[in-house]
């Protein structure tokens, strides 16, 4: 898994396998867990992905800049949510991505959350 952040924008950019995808999806479901990314010297690159299991409302995601963490925590309906997304992407055979942004009135995400783009396993745009 790679993890970088734009330092500009703020938002978080995720390269991962379909074994990393599922096994990040798991973590956000259960709401406990720790990924490690891959060592990277890129000063914009994070160290891993940890999922909390909080009460919410919805999903917060966040950065634990001390430990150069994207933190994922939330309530378990949309903790739920998320990773039947990130799911869906790890078993997504034509390429593509996923924008997880926080926009007023969204259904799982909270207010705060930093903008995510989950890069499909099979790259670039789907061929449809």
């Amino acid at each position: 898994m790679r993890l970088t952040r734009d330092p500009v924008y703020g938002e978080v950019d995720l390269t991962a396998s379909a074994e990393e995808l599922s096994g990040l999806a798991g973590a956000v479901a259960e709401g406990e867990g720790l990924l490690a990314a891959a060592p990277s010297p890129d000063t914009d690159a994070l160290a891993g992905v940890e999922a909390r299991r909080t009460a919410g409302p919805g999903v917060l995601v966040h950065l634990d800049p001390a430990r150069r963490l994207l933190v994922i925590s939330g309530d378990a309906a949309g903790r739920e949510v998320l990773a039947d997304d990130l799911r869906g992407m790890a078993a997504a055979e034509d390429g593509g991505h996923l924008h997880i942004e926080h926009v007023p009135g969204h259904f799982y995400l909270a207010e705060g959350s930093l903008p995510l783009t989950v890069n499909s396993p099979h790259g670039g745009m789907p061929i449809r």
